[in-house]
This record gives C-alpha cells, sequence and structure tokens, in this order.
C-alpha cells in the first residue's frame, strides 16, 4: 500500500511537471520520514478525491500543495502558475500592462515596496510602505504576491481600484487607477552641470548593464570630454538579474571580486570577477541608496564600497542577501526557489541588516524617509543575519537637534566627510 501510494505521488508529479521520472530514492536518514510524508500526502489526496463534495482538479490540488511547501521557506520562495511564470518573464523582458508597483508581503498583507517612477501608480501617489488591502471586491489578506500581481495588471486603458491603508488614514482609500503599457526603462541619465553626471537605474533588467554602457558613453560624448564626476541613484530600485547586477559593477572595476554566492549545491557556489575591457576611467563616484534598493542594488552598491570605487550616500538598503534560481518546469509553470546567499567582495552578508552608506543623509520631504520602508527583517521566516567577518561599524558621535534642522551645515559635514573618505581611499601620487 505504501509503495503504490509513492507511485502515485510520483506519476501526480510528474504529470504535473510534464515528465516521467523512473529513478530510485535517494537513500537519506531521514528516508522513513519521507516516506510517512509522502503517503499522508497521497492519502489526503486520495481522501478529497473521493469524498471532497464536489469534484475536483488533481492540477489546481497539486499546485496548491506546492505554494503551501514554498510558503514555509522564506519570503521569496514561490510557485508560479503557467500564467504567473509568464508575468514573471514579462518583468525581465521590460514590457507589461499595469500599474507599475514593486509588492511584497508581510504578516500576511501585501505591502508596497515602492513604485516605479512615471507609471500610473507613481502619479497616483501611491508610496512606499502602503498596504494593500483589497483589490477592487477581492480582499488581499494571506493573498501570494504572484497572485496579487496577475490582478493588478491587465489591458491598458483599463481602471483598477486598490484599496490603500497608510500612516496617517482612519480606514483604507479607494485609488482608482487606469493601467498602462509598463515600459520598464531601467537606465535614465543626464548632464546635472557641466562635466557631472546623472545615472538612475531604476531596476536590473536583462539589457541594463548595456544600457547603462551607452548611455555613459553619451553622457561622455555631451560633456566633450571625460567627467568629472558621477552620481549613481539606485534608490527605491528593488533589485532584479544577477548577472546585470555583476555588469553595471564591472563598468566601475577594472579587477576584483564583485560577488560570490554560497549555497547547499555546488553549482550555487560561485564568484563574479571584474574585467579591465571595457572599465570607465576613475572619475569620482557617489551612489545613492535608501531603505528601496535591494538586492541587485545591494550587489552593486557593496561591490564599489568593498573596492574604495564609490562613496556611498543615503540611507541603510533593504537587507535582502539571497539569491534566487527560477526554474522551468514542463508544464510551463516555474519555481522561484531562494538557493543561495550572496556576500560583497570583504565576505560580508548583508541579509536582514542592509549596507550602511558612509555618509548617512536622510532626505527633507518626511514621507521619503525610511520609516516608510519595509525591509528584509520585517518579512516573515526571512533568513537570520550570518556572523560577518567584519566588525559592525561602530556608531558616530550624535549630533545634536539644532545642529540637524541646519541643512546647509548638514550639507557642509557631508561634503567634509566625502572629501576626506576619497583621500583615504585615493591612491597615493
Amino acid at each position: 500500500m505504501v509503495q503504490f501510494r509513492l507511485c502515485l505521488a510520483f506519476v501526480m508529479i510528474s504529470l504535473v511537471a510534464g515528465v516521467i521520472v523512473c529513478t530510485p530514492f535517494a537513500v537519506a536518514t531521514n528516508e522513513k520520514t519521507n516516506y510517512q510524508a509522502l503517503e499522508l500526502f497521497t492519502d489526503v489526496l486520495s481522501i478529497i478525491h473521493k469524498s471532497y463534495v464536489e469534484e475536483t482538479d488533481t492540477t489546481e490540488l497539486i499546485y496548491g500543495a506546492i505554494k503551501g511547501m514554498l510558503a514555509t521557506l522564506d519570503p521569496h520562495s514561490s510557485f508560479m502558475t503557467p500564467d504567473m511564470y509568464q508575468e514573471m518573464k514579462n518583468d525581465t523582458e521590460g514590457e507589461f500592462g499595469g500599474l507599475g508597483i514593486e509588492i511584497t508581503k508581510k504578516d500576511g498583507i501585501l505591502v508596497v515596496v515602492s513604485p516605479i517612477e512615471d507609471t500610473p501608480a507613481f502619479k497616483a501617489g501611491i508610496k512606499a510602505g502602503d498596504q494593500i488591502v483589497k483589490i477592487n471586491d477581492q480582499p488581499t489578506k494571506d493573498m501570494e504576491v504572484m497572485e496579487a500581481v496577475r490582478l493588478l495588471r491587465g489591458k491598458k486603458g483599463d481602471a483598477v481600484t486598490i484599496y490603500i491603508m497608510r500612516e496617517g488614514f482612519s480606514a483604507p482609500e479607494a485609488f482608482e487607477i487606469v493601467r498602462d503599457i509598463i515600459h520598464l526603462y531601467s537606465v535614465k541619465s543626464r548632464l546635472l552641470q557641466p562635466g557631472y553626471g546623472y545615472v538612475r537605474l531604476s531596476q536590473f533588467q536583462a539589457r541594463t548593464g548595456e544600457d547603462l554602457k551607452e548611455q555613459l558613453a553619451a553622457l561622455q560624448e555631451a560633456n566633450g570630454k571625460q567627467l568629472n564626476g558621477l552620481i549613481l541613484d539606485l534608490r527605491n530600485n528593488p533589485g532584479g538579474l544577477l548577472d546585470q547586477a555583476v555588469a553595471v559593477a564591472d563598468l566601475f572595476l577594472s579587477e576584483g571580486l564583485i560577488v560570490y554566492t554560497e549555497g547547499r549545491e555546488v553549482g550555487s557556489q560561485v564568484e563574479f570577477r571584474a574585467q579591465n575591457e571595457g572599465t570607465e576611467p576613475r572619475y569620482p563616484l557617489i551612489v545613492l541608496i535608501n531603505g528601496g534598493s535591494a538586492s541587485a542594488s545591494e550587489i552593486v552598491a557593496g561591490a564599489l564600497q568593498d573596492h574604495d570605487r564609490a562613496l556611498l550616500l543615503g540611507e541603510q538598503s533593504f537587507g535582502k542577501g539571497s539569491v534566487q534560481s527560477i526554474i522551468p518546469m514542463g508544464d510551463n509553470s516555474g519555481l522561484r526557489l531562494t538557493t543561495a546567499r550572496y556576500f560583497t567582495p570583504a565576505g560580508v552578508s548583508i541579509q536582514a541588516r542592509g549596507i550602511t552608506p558612509d555618509i548617512l543623509v536622510a532626505p527633507l520631504v518626511k514621507e521619503e524617509h525610511n520609516g516608510n520602508h519595509l525591509r528584509e527583517k520585517d518579512l516573515q521566516n526571512h533568513f537570520s543575519p550570518l556572523e560577518n567577518k567584519q566588525a559592525e561599524p561602530t556608531d558616530e558621535v550624535q549630533l545634536d537637534e539644532e545642529d540637524k534642522k541646519d541643512y546647509q551645515l548638514m550639507r557642509a559635514l557631508d561634503l567634509l566627510k566625502g572629501v576626506d573618505i576619497f583621500m583615504q581611499h585615493s591612491p597615493a601620487a
């Protein structure tokens, strides 16, 4: 009976995946426990098929079981049905119909990580930290993130109403937003003044590294010579593709380690190193980060900070130090599975900690302050921080409140700190 049930489980799972696997179970110390768990699963499945009040769909039951399994792991692992998997691929390709918000889940509630610039959500006033309590007439309590994404996206011109709860609201407020085609141009640039460039990366997509290279060349051509300095803005950048984070960091580093990953499988233990070819000239570089800078953004910021290539300014970053692998399944569904942790070149894990900027600067507008930013450490089932090889930074002498209100004084102090840090990190002549 046990063997029959195990076989049934394998056949069902194989049918869902679109393949038939005829390999024996790996011998393990907990083999008996695994057999018992699979027996329980097939018993429940059999009872549902036989006794549930209505006929059931086997695929939907299997999908539900897989979703439940992944929900016990960490906030970034999830199962994607074929429709959801296609939505995820649309993200990296850079175009879809929707509102333009990055969302996550905290304590069963959907929370906005950040609105994407120049999108319907951004223009409607959706803010980081907003809780989405309802989409149209559907409550979002305990709703999966990918299911919420499916409901939020749709045809251009169709409206969707989301009910938002935020600090200062006595009750959820309705925001009716008209969907549009979201073109995720991840790189924007301009000259702030002659010689001084500004580049904004909104997320890391399939062409981000190449697009950044092209726009840096355009900035230098517009300037007529090498830039005197560059500001790389990673604020509210939720991350994206690991290889593009490596490509961006590689543009500013001529050699050395960019990031390395460690996981249980041999294939998840990888080092990514900078190449000399195509490296930008060594002009001064400032990187802006805040509580919405996550994952791939933190890889770039951490690499440039550890190699003394850039000065980091802003607020503590999000603290997502894990790597997700996208695993396609045979029926066009997919797994988003956390398979490794990543470490900065100095061996630092930023998981549930974030990256501390060289110069801490809060924005003037209170609503933009990092208090509204959800962070990795706030998410249910997040990985605990590892003990880092380097000591945690010590707190600086605190300024009094009157000094903090003097914005010109603070900017002057920041400039002094920046000059000092660059002097310390610059190679001797």
